[in-house]
């Protein structure tokens, strides 16, 4: 009797004695961004008044300041902030500069990058520059210099108080840049910054394209992931591989060791019917096919397939699907390309966006959790403004944002990226330079006499 009672008691005992719950954590996840911000203004138009530059400068000013960034960087900024991605991947950071004359210094008019940050700050969702070890994580892309007499711009408004007269040479830079929200900058370890080797010559030796991309491992928890972000060549030649292809072979390449998880954002400009057969629309004058590039879709000639057959996953929102497109407003963003809303509608896209150039490429993660396209709504979108009469776009691409879970204790950093470096202007670069502001100031000269 006294064991059984002894038992009953222990029994008791056990019930009653406090029970520890189990140690658990969230998943470890980021959230992330690719926005592309438009640089202002439809280079294929300015690249069609070449050699007229001065003709073409104008033309380029002129869009910019209709498309005016100062307006649609809090429509951004605002749209960033419903989503609070730890890290936004920027394309088209731009920045426009201007001079006096041949022997003065450049000054900058726009700067869309601080422009936008600035704008992020303002709604209590606050982003930076990512920056580690004094490298900051801004890939300049390629200039097109100002040139006097080359790229000549009137405008009275701006240029009366910092010059003093009424014109200016006036050319850009354009880069990428990965941003990371303020309260947790500090897990930014380290930044780079490299180029493709593949550029795209508008005039040959003084006007090049060069393209790239920018890095940064950030950590999370005792994880650290690998964020990219870049801009792949939109242009390309007939009968040619596409310049967005070789790159993105590049970046595949110099990624094809890469053991921690890896996020790539970024702007491709390629959509998985590339090249075209010349059969079927092509709005957005995207590549068509030719006996270098005979068919969509392969790897060797379209850099959505470059990635996804190197062993990257699309994270962003199924590529073929039309919904889904986020490419097709107009020059001026006061709505859809009015040549492509028919074509748009045809494929399946009430919004006007004809092709799919923006993504998030993922490696070595343990999933995505959610992904969404944003900014491709219209007339009545959330970072949709008034211009004037009308309403406009914020950008002329979509954005796409995407929370990916990383594994756990994934923390061994791989070794940096290469540091591909620009081909650096030598003598002959120069001298081309000084040829064509001679041409320039005749043909300028024959203008003013007649």
């Amino acid at each position: 009797m006294a064991t059984l009672k002894k038992l009953g008691a222990l029994i008791c005992a056990l019930i009653f004695i406090p029970i520890t719950p189990a140690h658990s954590e969230e998943p470890y996840r980021i959230t992330v961004m690719s926005r592309n911000l438009y640089l202002g203004a439809d280079v294929g138009v300015a690249l069609e008044l070449i050699p007229n530059f001065p003709k073409a400068a104008q033309f380029m000013w002129d869009q910019v300041k209709k498309t005016n960034f100062a307006a649609r960087a809090p429509k951004l900024a605002r749209e960033a902030a419903q989503d609070r991605p730890e890290i936004i991947g920027v394309q088209e950071a731009t920045i426009w500069y201007c001079k006096k004359d041949l022997f003065s210094d450049k000054v900058e008019v726009f700067n869309f990058l601080d422009q936008f940050i600035a704008a992020t700050k303002e709604t209590g969702v606050g982003y930076s520059l990512a920056t580690a070890n004094g490298v900051e994580a801004f890939n300049p892309g390629y200039s097109i210099a100002a040139i006097p007499y080359v790229t000549k711009v009137r405008d009275p408004e701006i240029f009366n108080p910092i010059f003093g007269q009424d014109t200016a040479a006036c050319g850009f830079t354009i880069g990428d840049a990965l941003l990371v929200r303020d309260d947790v900058k500090d897990k930014i370890i380290q930044v780079g910054n490299t180029e493709y080797d593949a550029t795209y010559s508008i005039v040959p030796t003084i006007m090049t394209i060069y393209r790239g991309y920018t890095w940064a491992d950030f950590k999370v928890k005792d994880s650290v992931v690998r964020l990219i972000t870049t801009h792949l060549e939109s242009i390309w030649d007939e009968n040619k591989i596409p310049n967005s292809a070789l790159q993105a072979q590049q970046l595949v390449a110099d990624l094809k060791d890469a053991k921690m998880p890896i996020i790539i954002m970024g702007d491709f400009n390629a959509d998985y019917r590339d090249p075209r057969p010349t059969t079927e629309p092509n709005p957005g004058l995207q590549p068509v096919a030719s006996e270098t590039c005979p068919t969509p879709g392969g790897a060797k000639c379209n850099a959505y397939s470059t990635m996804v057959e190197a062993g990257f996953e699309n994270a962003s929102p199924d590529a073929k699907n039309p919904r889904y497109f986020t490419w097709g407003a107009g020059a001026l963003l006061n709505g859809p390309d009015k040549l492509r809303v028919q074509s748009a509608k045809e494929f399946g896209n009430q919004y006007g966006f004809t092709d799919r150039l923006d993504y998030i490429f993922t490696k070595n993660v343990y999933a995505t959790v959610s992904s969404k396209i944003i900014g491709n709504v219209w007339p009545d979108g959330s970072s949709v403004w008034h211009c004037g009469n009308e309403k406009c776009f914020a950008s002329d691409h979509a954005g796409v944002v995407a929370t990916i879970e990383l594994p756990r204790s994934a923390s061994k950093v791989d070794q940096d990226l290469p540091a591909h470096e620009r081909f650096p202007l030598g003598f002959w670069h120069y001298f081309a330079i000084v040829v064509v502001v001679l041409i320039s100031w005749r043909i300028a000269r024959r203008f003013r006499r007649n």
